[in-house]
């Protein structure tokens, strides 16, 4: 193998392997409905496509339905990307509420969907075009693949399954390992026989922002995924940066040698 080459590749699931918006929206409109008990169940026609627009400035799952109740109580999309964190919290305490609550709602929620019926909850995750066989490439090859997320690791590998990707036991590390993905990183390269070159594909800049902090990863190549849940304000920040890199799902798709 080339020395350009990663032997570790690093990637995100959503947002980067898979798209979980159609969950994403329905276990939002579900929760909403439980803490707003509004007079219909069926959602706004428009809503759906305007969270879709708008999921980028989520963090944490229990934005998810205070930013449906931004959009229903008709705060301007402009407002909600320059300053959404101020806002969530303003909804907050302005209907004295609480963000644990809210995420406990939307965690219980969601496991019993995934109780109830499993096979409808995987339905609504679609994988990015050219995905499915790019991971059957990198399993085929000598890059040890690794899948870093915060969802349950359980569900990753069911997906996955669903494509006929069969992966490596112990190289999904989801939700249920309980630790930040830089301390996830730290241990791949504590763990290695030999110095890793290791290469992290993420959507999330805040997330590679903070890896980028860490001097002791100096070492690991950072990649924003442009297809995920990011914006073009957060890819043009980026394309002068010197460590952090905007990858394309076309580029993603060729070898190695090509990426950035």
């Amino acid at each position: 193998m080339s020395i350009i080459n990663p032997n570790i590749l690093a990637l995100d699931f959503d947002g980067v392997i898979c798209d979980g918006l159609l969950e994403y929206f329905e276990t939002a409109w579900r929760t909403y409905c439980q803490v707003w008990s509004p007079t219909s169940l069926t959602p706004p026609e428009d809503l759906a496509p305007r969270f879709y627009r708008l999921r980028p400035v989520i963090e944490v799952g229990w934005e998810m339905p205070v930013l449906l109740r931004a959009l229903l109580v008709r705060i301007d999309e402009e407002k909600i990307w320059q300053d959404w964190v101020a806002i969530a919290q303003q909804i907050l305490l302005e209907e004295g509420l609480v963000a644990a609550d809210i995420g406990r709602k939307l965690d219980n929620i969601r496991d019993e969907w995934i109780a109830s019926d499993l096979s409808e909850w995987l339905s609504l995750h679609r994988f990015y075009p050219g995905i499915v066989e790019r991971l059957q490439q990198l399993i085929a090859s000598p890059v040890q693949l690794r899948i870093i997320t915060t969802k349950e690791g359980r569900f990753v590998r069911q997906l996955l399954q669903q494509q006929n990707i069969e992966m490596a036991e112990g190289s999904i590390l989801g939700k249920e390992s309980q630790r930040p993905k830089s301390e996830i990183l730290r241990e791949s390269i504590a763990t290695s026989a030999e110095p890793p070159v290791i290469w992290f594909v993420e959507d999330r800049l805040k997330t590679l922002r903070s890896v980028q902090k860490q001097s002791d990863l100096d070492a690991v190549r950072l990649y924003l995924a442009d297809w995920g849940y990011n914006t073009p304000a957060q890819h043009e920040s980026v394309r002068q940066d010197t460590r952090i890199k905007l990858l394309s799902l076309s580029q993603f798709a060729e070898d190695f040698s090509d990426w950035p």
